[in-house]
């Protein structure tokens, strides 16, 4: 406190610090809201099933691939990977059946979970990545 009261006696005036100081939280909040705050369940609408099916991603997936955003972890991010024609870094359709296939089958880095998921697990968990 005492180095900022100092610091504005010096050459800046107090209505340049303030600006000074208003463009840094700008920039930082402009930085930090990539990533969407976390919503609940009831705020996404989720069905049961879409609702299961973030817990599944929750479990297995959240650690390598951000749901709400494009920019990825260890993987891509997938906010709106079925919105598209293709999925963004394989150029493979964006469709539930290659998506299962790469859940069930891995692909690159990604391991495979066809026999850690059973068909309801898979057929939830494509409920909710069809929300991001």
């Amino acid at each position: 406190m005492f180095y900022i009261v100092k610091l504005m006696r010096g050459s800046k005036t107090r209505v340049e610090w303030v600006g000074t100081l208003l463009a840094a939280i700008t920039l930082f909040t402009s930085l930090a809201c990539d990533v969407e705050r976390r919503k609940s369940d009831a705020e996404l609408g989720l069905t049961p099933e879409q609702a299961a099916g973030r817990r599944i991603y929750d479990a297995n997936c959240d650690r390598c691939h951000e749901p709400y955003s494009t920019r990825g972890k260890k993987g891509p991010g997938l906010k709106a990977m079925f919105k598209h024609q293709y999925l963004r870094l394989s150029g493979l359709p964006a469709n539930d059946e290659r998506v299962t296939d790469i859940i069930r089958l891995g692909r690159g880095e990604m391991p495979g979970f066809s026999q850690a998921l059973d068909q309801q697990q898979l057929t939830d968990l494509l409920a909710y990545l069809h929300t991001l």
